[in-house]
């Protein structure tokens, strides 16, 4: 395969470039528009029993949890009676807009207290915008217009899901300009210094931008098939960079090396896609296996970002290994071209800075090793006191108009109005029955602890009593033989009690069959549960995939699982970060402000993992298939460790740093999880390829000596026929059969 690859980029480099440069128009023309067909949201179980109840509330009866709030400021105070009309008048107005299936406001809701502030100078308009959330984004961007500059003297601000969903659409098309802005120089600047050429560093950030133009391409088509997060572009970017340089920085790296040895162009491209290239594509099957795991999550948010990497991965290997070789067919030699320290003679590998790490640590493996788990450790302990939420404004910069809103209904309102968990029962019958029983409900509905009042049908109860009786605006709680309860809580929807609260309403004895309870503790609820039941799939497809292409790799049963741990040990740190930073505010001075919430977006640690999982998997790849090839060529395991940590070390750093840069570029966004997302990525593959890589690895398969290749007879002839060995230098006896893999000399682990 890879010596058709070489043949296919030397003899018909210039169709193949000239067909790359085909594909670029074509994606780039397909891709370009992509942005705006992007969705914000997706956080949400599609078939849970909340959103199932939220289509049964839009469908039947016509509403659903307010997703607008309009917050209307007066000087003259919300009871002054010209105040009081302009108020009437302005719900009016809203309710009839395109898009808002109804609308309610202190003014028509009998001056409900808890939709007044305590210091009497605003009060809420609430409503609902029908549709889905490309949907509820075209009708407010419609109707905006027409009440920003405020309604008859009253001044609005816009607030709740369908603003901050909107405003976080907006705000990431920003921070993507501004953060491909800053990381593309610097990005160059970084590979100008570690080719020491120009010409040379050029070539990866070609690969990774034709890898970006090419996943944008995909995700134009994807959006016509399903919805996508408008955060795919953000990993599109940032992987599409990160991997695109990753994979071509090997292979022209090893490219130079050849023709420092003075092997001819072609023959240093054969090599070069024999090596590094066939490394390059069992990389990249781990990322996308890892990435692939997200698909198993029914929310879109995750899975978005399954198709943004898979497709970036896809691209950036392919560019790697049939547009890069072409390129380098073309400029051959010319590579080192504006070079300096070209003839600079090269250092004894016994005298790298690599080597002797390796060997120190393999001098001392075990207390060097238990010190970096207990520092590992020790970092990501804050994770054990970790808290879950759902993005909403408070993810926004705080001079964003949603979290001001928000920050208003927080500190000056009792009440969660706009966050009712909403009790629909489809068949509750009809007449006087059906009204005492609703009344039943709803006064065991309001004694629940947590309870601020319930709304239905039959009027407003707290504590176990009727506190107003049904009036005209009790009418919209019934259609047909169908019912529904408003239950306003006492406490925030992602609150330890606001879970607890959504498992008394669903366990309260209902009068009626069927019962399902919307809202957004009640999607909380569901999204976790998900999401937990889910994960455990997910992992067990990491390990497997990992375990089999690795055993593919090297022939041992103990390699992949040594991966998998200290994979998994590389992220305690990241995942440590993630709470001591984010949800406990540490550290703003580096990241750029932000607000606490106490929690973390629940989907974030998910997504964190199998994308920090599939670059540590990258770094290992890397890592082991040159330990693989040494000791394939001379047997004796720790100086396999070492050669293979030398040749790799540097390269590995320096591909950790570029794409720790382009992660990094994250922290200028506005929205708090991407920030996150940024810096532990950073953080996780720095760790990975200095702490994991340096001492972790080394360490280990010094202890383990020659059990490091050790694989059971049977597995020993699976890897014998089908394994995935370099085909380079491989020792081959009479029967053509590799001499070591299996079958360690005594003295392998001195």
């Amino acid at each position: 395969m890879f010596n058709k690859l070489a043949a296919l980029a030397t003899g018909r480099r210039k169709l193949v470039l000239w067909l790359g440069l085909l594909f670029c128009v074509v994606a780039g023309g397909l891709g370009g528009a992509v942005n705006s067909k992007l969705s914000s949201g997706g956080y949400e179980v599609p078939d849970a029993p909340s959103t199932q109840a939220n289509a049964i509330l839009s469908d039947k009866f016509g509403t659903g949890e307010p997703n607008l709030v309009l917050l209307v400021k007066t000087p003259k105070g919300v009871d002054d009676p010209d105040t009081a009309a302009k108020g009437a008048e302005l719900t009016e107005k809203l309710g009839a807009e395109d898009g808002v299936q109804e609308a309610a406001s202190y003014w028509t809701l009998d001056k409900a207290p808890s939709l007044k502030a305590e210091k009497s100078d605003s009060a809420l308009v609430l409503a609902h915008l029908e549709g889905n959330e490309d949907e509820v984004d075209d009708y407010l961007a419609k109707l905006r217009p027409h009440y920003e500059e405020g309604f008859e003297g009253l001044q609005i601000q816009f607030g709740g899901r369908a603003e901050a969903y909107a405003e976080m659409n907006e705000q990431t098309q920003e921070d993507l300009a501004l953060a491909e802005t800053l990381v593309l120089p610097l990005t160059l600047i970084l590979l100008v210094f570690i080719f020491r050429g120009v010409i040379a560093a050029l070539l990866p950030l070609a690969v990774g931008i034709v890898a970006i133009i090419g996943a944008l391409g995909v995700l134009r088509v994807l959006v016509e098939l399903t919805d996508v997060s408008v955060f795919a572009m953000n990993l599109t970017t940032g992987l599409g960079l990160g991997l695109g340089i990753d994979y071509s920085l090997f292979v022209v790296s090893r490219y130079r090396e050849e023709l420092g040895k003075g092997a001819a162009v072609n023959d240093a491209i054969a090599t070069s896609l024999r090596t590094a290239g066939r490394t390059v594509l069992y990389s990249a099957i781990t990322v996308a296996l890892s990435l692939s795991a997200l698909l198993l999550f029914p929310m879109y948010f995750l899975r978005s970002f399954a198709y943004a990497g898979i497709a970036v991965v896809a691209f950036a290997v392919v560019a790697a290994l049939v547009l890069l070789p072409a390129l380098l067919a073309v400029i051959g030699t010319r590579i080192n071209k504006w070079s300096w320290n070209r003839k600079k003679p090269a250092a004894a590998v016994e005298n790298g800075f690599w080597h002797k790490l390796a060997t120190l640590v393999m001098r001392r493996p075990l207390p060097l090793a238990t010190g970096v788990i207990v520092i590992l450790l020790f970092l990501g302990s804050p994770f054990l006191g970790i808290k879950l939420n759902l993005a909403d404004e408070r993810t926004l910069p705080s001079d964003a108009e949603a979290h001001q809103v928000g920050t208003v209904l927080i500190e000056d309102y009792s009440a969660r109005e706009m966050e009712p968990l909403m009790v629909v029962a489809e068949n509750a019958g009809s007449g006087a029955d059906r009204e005492s029983r609703v009344a039943a409900y709803a006064e065991t509905l309001s004694e629940l602890d947590n309870v601020a009042r319930v709304d239905a049908l039959t009027g407003s109860y707290t504590d176990g009593k009727q506190i107003a009786p049904a009036g005209a605006i009790n009418e919209r709680y019934e259609k047909g033989e169908g019912t529904w309860l408003s239950v306003i809580p006492e406490v925030g929807s992602y609150t330890d009690e606001g879970q607890d609260l959504v498992v008394d309403v669903r366990d309260a004895k209902a009068p009626f069959e069927d019962v399902k309870v919307a809202g957004t503790a009640a999607s909380f609820k569901d999204t976790m549960t998900s999401l937990t039941d889910r994960m455990p799939w997910a992992l067990l497809l990491i390990a497997v995939s990992t375990f089999v292409l690795l055993f593919l790799m090297t022939g041992s049963v103990l390699m992949p699982v040594k991966a998998f741990v200290l994979n998994l040990l590389s992220l305690t740190a990241t995942f440590g970060a993630m709470v001591w930073v984010f949800q406990d505010g540490n550290l703003m001075w580096l990241t750029g402000d932000f607000t606490v919430t106490g929690g973390i977006v629940a989907t974030t640690p998910i997504m964190m993992f199998c994308v920090a999982f599939g670059l540590s998997m990258d770094y290992e790849v890397f890592l082991l298939s040159r330990i693989k090839e040494e000791y394939d060529r001379n047997g004796d395991n720790t100086r396999a460790v070492a050669l293979g940590l030398q040749r790799t070390g540097g390269l590995v750093t320096a591909a950790a740093a570029l794409i720790a840069l382009v992660f990094a570029s994250f922290l200028v966004s506005g929205i708090t999880y991407m920030k996150l997302l940024g810096l532990g990525l950073a953080l996780a593959v720095l760790m990975d390829a200095t702490l994991v890589r340096g001492v972790l690895v080394p360490a280990f398969m010094r202890m383990a000596g020659r059990y490091n290749w050790w694989a059971p007879r049977p597995l020993t002839r699976v890897y014998e026929r089908f394994g995935l060995s370099e085909g380079e230098d491989e020792p081959v006896a009479a029967d053509n059969k590799t001499v070591h893999t299996g079958r360690e000399p005594a003295d392998v682990g001195r």
